[in-house]
This record gives structure tokens, sequence and C-alpha cells, in this order.
């Protein structure tokens, strides 16, 4: 039999087939160097009939400039499939030292095992652990943001060649069936390099809810049981006690995001939470078809309960005519004739979904489906089957528990603006008189009137094809809930900007909800709090809305919670990256102070995006460095684009990095709720006033420069990423000249800045305020700040993304992009500011972490990035040498399409090599 060192390096070196002593962990990439070493000689064999440069541009000797033309395509492709293949290695690499870890009996860093223990160690009891542990409520949120650059199919191959390492290397095989899997595993690296990376269209919105869907039918629909079940076990052994059941759930803006999105209608909404329904259905025919074959229990070996005796009867009459032959099928066998008969009632609710009459009773709802599963499981643990109800059959009834027949709860946004254009227009119409909207000084006054007003008949408005979509978004929402209330989650507002915005929306789903709304807790309404003066007005905000009596009512029947939404990118965006993080920490403080006062829980939705720039830093450090008390087990996030398939396209990545989430999630509930951190007070508060403030006022006397927005537009290819076909939805809301970057969604400008390797809104204004501060307060000032990066974890976690950031910066390709600019002294003074604050911010960055130069505490980090430097380089030349082409004439349509094609191409590969788009 072959080792796996054997089998990755059968060479003269290795002959003595001995597998070393696995060391202490270096980084996942240097671990996965054997693989990736795998990986480049498949890529290579199967590139080179096409390709012959490919192993001297893979090893850097060769730049992708410099290949012909006529392969310059096929370059860009191999250079995009092997930014795939590091990914798959270091994911498997991954994998695998968790399983060693755990094999040795090490806990992992983030666990629930890590978490339960260290809550041991502390002296934390059982009560209190129970107590956080039913508070726990994780909700992962997929978005429609379009940064995802791979297609499903291209997605289907990679976790092909994923099962396919994996089966080659975690088992012994002959020589023989060694090469017989290498072979394998070459053809489907064939087939992902011969297949087009790019879309040739931009994708449906029932395209985008397919590719969510995707995770599902692969991954979740398995993943989330399994973390239920591992809380379950680590509360076992260190408590003695169980999990809730029900404490993980997804959300979805897939097919309800309409911010911005013309394409998202009311139908489509309607067609998504269709789809989405249908998905969860067809998850229980695999697991309905194993139980009917496994489960033989018969009666000649035991004894049924009359309790279950009944059950079964009543299951088998609802099945009509087909109960005769799955009795007949199942002859003396109970648990197999009632696990077909569960089969065949979820056959009829697709059929009744599909318009069609079976002559079977389809399940009213998914309650009684999960209802008559219970009832299987106690049948087996009194029939003296406890394992097999436990190994089974509780895998099914906790995904009914998470999925029910909705898979996601899907949730609506759109923008503040549209809601009140559109009620402004509907109120008109009431009143016959032009209501102008929140420009008019009696809009106010109008809302909270119309608040106690009987709903009018919109039908008969005559209204724009806006206002009656919306109107018609309402009364669907009000439709799906009556249905199966969890298909529905939330209503997003996003730009929220008043409290008379949010009543706006209130007054809507009260309006064109009113038979949902008479038998259920209402919608909740989530507002989206983006730029950073609406996250210092967000508490005040809210403070109105509870105060409003007809909304607090409203409030109170929805179980006095409130949800509110805090967006990363568009406040990054607004104020720069230090200053959104400290404004995100101090209004999620001040809206838990107006909770408490209104007796109203307040939890937060964090809008994170997967760059550092859009708050993609480590969901267990980010999590750890929220202010304490603002947790307490209840946290939604957002999962975007690309990040979705780095997380949770395969199964063990997957169940890692939703153990972690919820781990975090319970590590900081179970923090004494009176522990305050120093960044939460003192001289560390001041400290960071007066860091933000420097560091604002250094950000936006840049982007406010003259000649600013030009270098921007003209020295990154902002313009050109709408040419990819990556999302649904334009780059701007309301489509907004280039000059305007208002309505440039946060997406783009973090997009465009990491192209052109500036990479500043991760660490722009960063450099100024440390210095700033140090020159002002002298040495007590050094002092302060050295000892805030050792105790607070929120100002370590911001100093150490944006040294990450900056790390990634390159001056010297940046400066390409900027020769690109027409006006070359507004060029040259944009750039010099820039430089300047790239230097004074590694200078300062240094000075606290006491390092030679960056990035030296995160090897995996560092050793990648390094190791891609003379093909990235290459890369960004060509861009810019592309860029000036294109835009010679009249822009994309006047330009040949080979060079459009290689130009968008170099993008998608960019962003492969940095692991991330926006």
């Amino acid at each position: 039999m072959m080792s796996q060192a054997r089998i990755l390096n059968p060479s003269p070196s290795s002959a003595a087939g001995v597998d070393m002593p696995v060391p202490a962990r270096p980084d996942t990439y240097s671990m996965a160097k054997d693989v990736l070493d795998l990986f480049r000689s498949l890529l290579v064999e199967v590139a080179s009939p096409l390709l012959p440069e490919m192993n001297d541009l893979l090893s850097g000797r060769l730049s992708v400039g410099d290949v012909p033309e006529d392969r310059r395509f096929l370059a860009l492709q191999g250079f995009g499939v092997w930014h795939q293949l590091i990914a798959i290695a270091m994911e498997y690499e991954g994998a695998q030292y968790r399983r060693r870890e755990e094999r040795a009996g090490r806990a992992m860093i983030g666990t629930f095992a890590d978490v339960l223990s260290r809550a041991r160690d502390k002296g934390i009891d059982r009560q209190t652990v129970e107590a956080a542990v039913s508070r726990l409520m994780v909700q992962p949120t997929m978005t429609a943001h379009p940064t995802e650059t791979k297609r499903v199919t291209v997605l289907e191959i990679h976790r092909r060649i994923y099962r396919r390492l994996t089966e080659l290397l975690t088992r012994d095989w002959t020589p023989q069936e060694v090469e017989r899997l290498k072979e394998a595993l070459k053809a489907e690296v064939e087939i992902l390099w011969l297949t087009g990376e790019l879309r040739l269209e931009k994708p449906s919105v029932a395209q985008e809810v397919d590719w969510g869907i995707h995770f599902f039918d692969e991954v979740l629909f398995e993943a989330l049981p399994t973390v239920v079940e591992s809380l379950g076990d680590a509360l076992g052994d260190t408590y003695n006690t169980a999990a809730p059941a029900d404490f993980l759930h997804f959300a979805s803006w897939i097919g309800g995001d309409r911010d911005g999105n013309p394409f998202v209608t009311a139908e489509v909404t309607r067609a998504a939470l269709s789809r989405y329904r249908g998905a969860a259905i067809a998850s229980y025919r695999d697991l309905l078809k194993s139980l009917s074959a496994d489960l033989s229990i018969g009666v000649s070996i035991v004894s049924f309960s009359r309790d279950f005796r009944a059950a079964l009867d009543g299951l088998l009459a609802q099945c009509g005519a087909k109960r005769t032959a799955i009795e007949a099928r199942n002859a003396g066998e109970p648990f197999r004739q009632y696990c077909a008969a569960l089969a065949c009632r979820l056959e009829a609710t697709e059929a009744a979904d599909r318009g069609e009459r079976s002559g079977v009773t389809p399940y009213a709802r998914p309650a009684e489906f999960l209802r008559l599963v219970q009832i299987l499981i106690t049948a087996l643990e009194e029939s003296g089957a406890p394992s097999a109800a436990a190994r089974k059959v509780l895998p099914l009834e906790r995904r009914l528990r998470i999925f029910g027949f909705h898979t996601v709860r899907l949730d609506i946004r759109q923008n503040a603006t549209v809601v009140n254009r559109s009620l402004a227009e509907i109120l008109s119409a009431i009143d016959g008189k032009a209501i102008k909207g929140p420009d008019d000084p009696d809009w106010p006054h109008r809302l909270v009137s119309a608040l106690r007003e009987e709903a009018p008949d919109l039908s008969k408005l005559d209204l724009s094809d806006e206002a009656r979509d919306l109107v018609e978004l309402f009364e669907l929402l009000g439709e799906a809930r009556l249905r199966d209330p969890s298909s529905i989650g939330a209503f997003i507002l996003s730009m929220t900007t008043s409290a008379e915005d949010l009543i706006a929306v209130y007054l809507l789903a009260q309006w064109c909800s009113d038979k949902a709304s008479s038998i259920m807790a209402p919608m909740p309404i989530v507002p989206l709090f983006e730029t950073i003066d609406d996250l210092r007005a967000s508490h005040e905000i809210l403070d109105t809305i509870f105060s409003n009596r007809a909304v607090r009512r409203l409030i109170r029947e929805a179980g006095d919670r409130q949800e509110v939404m805090l967006g990363y990118s568009d406040s990054n965006k607004d104020g720069g990256f230090f200053t959104s993080n400290w404004e995100l920490a101090k209004a999620q403080v001040a809206l838990k102070r107006i909770g408490r006062k209104h007796r109203v829980e307040v939890s937060f939705f964090h809008g994170r995006g997967g760059s550092v720039s859009r708050g993609g830093a480590p969901a267990g450090r980010a999590i750890a460095a929220q202010p304490i008390g603002t947790v307490e087990g209840r946290m939604r996030v957002t999962e975007q684009g690309e990040i979705v398939s780095a997380k949770f396209a395969n199964r063990g990545t997957a169940l890692t990095i939703l153990e972690r989430l919820v781990g975090a999630v319970l590590d900081h509930t179970l923090q004494p709720p009176d522990t305050a951190r120093p960044d939460e007070i003192g001289e560390y508060k001041e400290a960071f006033e007066a860091l933000s403030g420097l560091s604002q006022v250094k950000y936006l006397d840049l982007v406010r420069m003259p000649g600013f927005i030009d270098y921007f537009n003209e020295a990154s290819p902002v313009e050109e990423l709408g040419l990819l076909k990556i999302g649904s939805r334009p780059a701007r809301r309301f489509g907004s000249a280039p000059q305007n970057l208002a309505d440039l969604r946060a997406i783009p400008w973090v997009f465009a800045w990491s192209q052109n390797r500036h990479m500043l809104t991760g660490w722009y204004g960063i450099g100024t305020a440390l210095s700033s501060f140090t020159g002002v307060r002298g040495e007590s000032g050094h002092t302060l700040l050295k000892k805030m990066y050792d105790t607070s974890p929120l100002f370590q976690l911001v100093i150490d993304e944006a040294e990450k950031l900056l790390f990634q910066c390159d001056l010297t390709i940046a400066r390409l992009y900027a020769d690109l600019v027409n006006d070359p002294i507004a060029a040259k003074n944009v750039f010099a500011v820039i430089e300047a604050e790239a230097k004074l911010t590694e200078e300062m960055i240094l000075f606290l972490t006491q390092e030679k130069s960056l990035a030296l505490r995160f090897p995996e980090f560092r050793t990648r990035t390094q190791s891609m430097r003379s093909q990235m380089e290459g890369l960004h030349r060509l861009q810019v040498d592309l860029l000036r082409k294109v835009r010679a004439g009249r822009g994309a349509d006047d330009a040949r399409a080979e060079d459009v094609d290689a130009l968008l191409m170099t993008i998608h590969v960019i962003s492969g090599g940095l692991g991330w788009t926006g």
C-alpha cells in the first residue's frame, strides 16, 4: 500500500516510504505544498498541448504579457485555473489538519469543545451555560451581491476535484490503484482547464436562486443538522446537558433584494419562494427512501405500541388508493410502511404545489410532517432500537426543524427612497392632493395618522408600475406568511435615515397584508444604517420609533424584539476603515441602551462583505471584538458571493465554519454582562474617538481632493467591472453618472481599489491618525497605543486587518494604473498623497507590532501573497495595457473583442489571485 507522502512524492528522495511526524502547524499554504505540486504537474500536463508556456508561467520565468497574443487568453485561463486549484489544495490541507488535531485529542480554537472547556475552566456553571445556549439564534444570510465570478458548472467541477483528491490521499492504495485515481483526478483538472469561466450573459435572478440552492443540495442540508449534533456532544461532554434543537438557520436575499435591481419584481420573488420550498421538500426524498429500505424491523420480532399502530393506520389512510401497495410491499414491517407512507404524502405535497391532484393528502404544514417523524423516533426507541432512531431518523427530524418547507427565510430589501416615493404616490391618490414625501412638512403627521386608519382598497388606485409592484410585493408577503410563516424573514430597509422611513414600511405592510397581520405577529421591519451619519443617528431613530404607540404595539406583538442591520461596506466608503469600525461599535452600544430603555431586545444583523474593507475579518475575531453585551446569543451575518463558495462548497469546511461561527457567538454570550472592556470606557474610548476623527479627516481630504474622482475612474477598471456578467443588478442604485460616488455601490468601490492594488479602503488614514495622536501626546501616547494593541480586541482587529491589506498593497503596480489618468498633474498629486500615507501607515503599524516587516504574524497569508507576486505583476501589467487599448477609442463597444475578453479575464484572474473580489 502507498502512503500520502509516497503518492505525492514518488521520487527517489522518498524511497523509504516513511511518513515524517506532523510538525507544529506552520501555515496551510506551506503544508499544502505537496498537493500544490501534484496539481501543478497535472495542470501543466493537460494544458501544455494548447499552451506550451504553462510551466514557465506558473514558475514565474515567463510573464503573461510575453505570451504570443493568440495564446494570451489561454494563459489567463491557465492562471485562473491555477488559483482555483490553490484554493482547493488549501481547503483540503486545512481539513486534514483538523482531523489530525482531533485524532490527537486537541480541541481546535473556536470549536464547541474549546469554547465550553474554557468556560468550565473559568468556573462558569451549568445554569449559566444552559441560559446562554437557550438564547442562541444564529443566522448566516446569503446575499445577492455580485462578487462570485464562478459559475455553478465550475463549482461542481471543484467539488469533483476535491472528492477525487480526498479519495486519492486519504486511503492506502496499490501502485496500480494510485495511477488510476491520478488519471481520474487529471481528467477533472482537464475539464476545469477547458471549461469557460466567464459568463457569456448576466445571470437572471432565477439563476442566482439556483446558485444559492446548489450549496444546500450539495452541503448545507446535511451540514446544519450535524452542527446541532456537535454542539449537543460538546455540551454533554463538558456540562452533561443537551443542545437546543433550533438555533441555526439560513436566510437569503437572493430573489428578495430589490434595492437597485429592477429585475426583482413581485412575481420574481414569488417564483423564488416556490423554488426554495421545492428544494427543501425534495431534500427529504432520499432520506425517506433510505429509511424505507433500512427499517426492516418486523412484527415477528418486536411488539409495536397501540399509539404507533394508530398513527400508522391514520397515515396510511391519507395515502388513498396507494395504501394497498404500500402495505403489500412491506408486509409485516410497520416501520417500512410508515416511512413509505411519509414519502407518499411528501410526493403528494410536491404534486399539490404543481396544481395536481393525486388522491393522497398532502402535508398542510411542515409541522405536521415533523410531528409524524417524531412519532417514528418514539416508536423506534420503544421498540428497542434507540440507536437506529438516533442515527437514522433524528437527522431527518433535525433537518425538518431547520429547513421546514422553506430552505431559507427570504428577506426582502428595498431602498427607503423607493418606499417613500411609492407611498407618497399612494397617499396622494387617496387624499386627492399632491404629497411630496419626506420633503413635505406634513409627512410625519400624515404617516402616523395613516397607521390608525382602516386599510384602503389599493387595487382601485391608478398607480405607477413602481408603486403597483411594491403593493403587490407586500400582498405577496402576506400570502406567503399565511402559508408558511418561516418562508419570510424580514423587510430590510436600506439607507434608513429617519423614523418616518420605518413608519412608511410598517404602514404599507399593514395596509397590504392585513389578513396576515390579524392572525400572526407582524413581519419584522429591519432598518439598515449604512453611512457614518446614519450610524450616529441610529439610536435617536430607534428611540423615536419605540416611542410611537402604534409601532410599539406592533413590536410588542412581534415579541418585543427589534433587529438592526449595520452596514460595514458603505460606512467604510463614507468614512474610511478605522472610523467605520469605531462608529459601528459605538452604534451597537447606543442601540442596546435604547432597547433597554424601552424594554425591547435589540439584536444585530452584520452586513459584512468578503474583503477586509467590507467587514470580512475572520468571524471568531470579529465577533470577539464586538462590545460586551451586544451579542447575547443572537446574530445574523451576511455571506456574500465568492465567500459563499469558499465556505460552503465542501462539507468539512462548512462544518468548521459554522461551528466556529456559533461557537464565537456562544463564547461572547458567556462573558459576564457587567464586564466592560478597556476599549469601551476611559482613556481607551477617548483614544478611539481621537484616532477615528483624525483618520476620517485624512480620508475625507483624499476623496475630496481635486481630480480624485477622475483618478478613481481612470486609474482603476471600475467602469469595465460593469462588463462582467457576475450579477443580475446594476453597479449603481439609481444609474448615477460616474462622477457621483454616493450611489456607487461599495462592492465596485472596493473591487476597483483591489484590482489596481492600492487597497486603500482597508488602511488609508490609519497612519496619519496614529502619527498625529503620538505627535500630540508624546511618549504617553506611544505607551497608550501599545497597551491598546495588547489588550483591546477591537483595536487589535483593526490594526491587524489593515496590516494585511497594506501588505497586499503594491505601490509599484499602483503607479502603473496611476499612469492611465488623463490629467498627469492630478494623477501625480493624488498618487503622492496615497504613497506617503502608505509609508506612514506601515511605519506606525510596525511600531505597534514591534515587527521588522508587515504580515510576519500571518505566515499563511504572507507565504501565499509572496509566492504569487511575480505572476500577479505580469497580470497587472497586462491589464493596464489592455485598459489603454480598450479605452483608446470610444470604449468597450469600439474595441477589439479579443482585447475586451482578455481584459475581463484579467479582472477575474486577479480577483482569484487575491482571494476575493469585493
